[in-house]
Parts: C-alpha cells; structure tokens; sequence
C-alpha cells in the first residue's frame, strides 16, 4: 500500500505532469528549448555578423567546450528529449492549442529523425553519400548550421503559438482543460 502511494507521488505518475504541474512542465521545458534555441541563434550570429570561420562558430557552450558541438550524442540527446517533451505535455493541452503543439511534435518526429541518422553515421564510422562528416537527408541540400536553425525555429514557432493559445483558452477549451495555466478570466 505504501509502495503505491510512494510511485503514485511522482510528478508523471497519474497525469500531475498534465494537470497540476503542467505550468510547471511547460515552464521548465520552454526554458531548455529556449537555451537550446539561444546555442544555434549564437552560432549563426558567429558566422554571418562576426564573420568567424564555421568549425570556430560553436555557439555559446561551443566556445569553451568544443567538444560539445562535435557530439553528435549530444545533438542526439536534445532532440530525444525535445521529442520525448512535446510528447509527455501534449496531454495538458486542449484544442487549438493541442492542434499546434501537434504541427510541432511532427516536426520534431521529423528532426528526431534526422539527427539519429547523424547519431547512427557517427557510430558506425559510415557516412551517407561518401561524405566526410555524418549527413542528415535534407543536409545535402541545405548547410547544416542553416538547417538546423531553420529545425529549430519551425518547431519552436508552432510550440509557441501553442503555449499562447493555451494560457489564454476559449471558453470550450478552458471547460476541458484539467490544469491550472490558463490566465484567469477578468470578472
């Protein structure tokens, strides 16, 4: 009895992720994605404003820590958690907000895909096409840097747009939702 209460207390556990904690979740969550977002937007500025050369331009954490930007285990591991995240808050929202973090979450299924094809070339010392470096698919139409600022921002606007709409519900919305980040209504 005391086991189930125990395992039951845990945020996840019995939808609190969802209801209770759901702001909570959603706050530290957009606080990653934002940092996340910060790295590539650094990055680009690196190259295109300062003019760095690009295996110099490594972001933020990049500069002290090279060998971050090089993990394709780390880029791996931020697009696990980005997919594993829209996935788990998903069932907070109600919706046009749910309709937007949905667009995101393919996005990211998408862009999932694309970095364990990166994370599997890495392993395997095999690189698609003869490249020299692990290839996502639409890397060999678009740089890399470039691509994945525009992954980025394609997940990250509709996820927005999500959050929006859900802190500031319609009517039929706010009567489904079961968590507590909807602005109050004026009286």
């Amino acid at each position: 009895m005391a086991t189930h209460a125990a395992a039951g207390s845990f945020p996840v556990q019995n939808g609190a992720l969802n209801t209770r904690y759901h702001k909570l979740g959603l706050n530290i969550f957009l606080f990653i994605v934002i940092a996340h977002w910060a790295e590539h937007v650094a990055q680009a500025i690196q190259v295109y404003a300062l003019g760095w050369p690009l295996p110099e331009a490594r972001g933020v954490l990049g500069v002290p820590f090279p060998w971050l930007v090089k993990s394709e285990w780390m880029h791996y591991g931020y697009a696990l958690f980005m997919l594993v995240g829209l996935i788990i808050l998903r069932k907070g929202f109600t919706g046009r907000a749910r309709t937007w973090w949905n667009i995101s979450l393919g996005i990211q299924v998408w862009h999932h895909l694309e970095h364990l094809i990166l994370l599997l070339q890495a392993l395997f010392a095999a690189n698609l096409f003869g490249r020299a470096a692990p290839t996502s698919i639409l890397q060999l139409i678009v740089p890399r840097v470039e691509l994945h600022l525009f992954y980025n921002a394609v997940v990250f606007a509709p996820m927005v747009v999500a959050m929006i709409l859900h802190r500031r519900p319609n009517r039929v919305e706010r009567a489904q939702m079961n968590c507590t980040c909807a602005v109050p209504v004026p009286v």
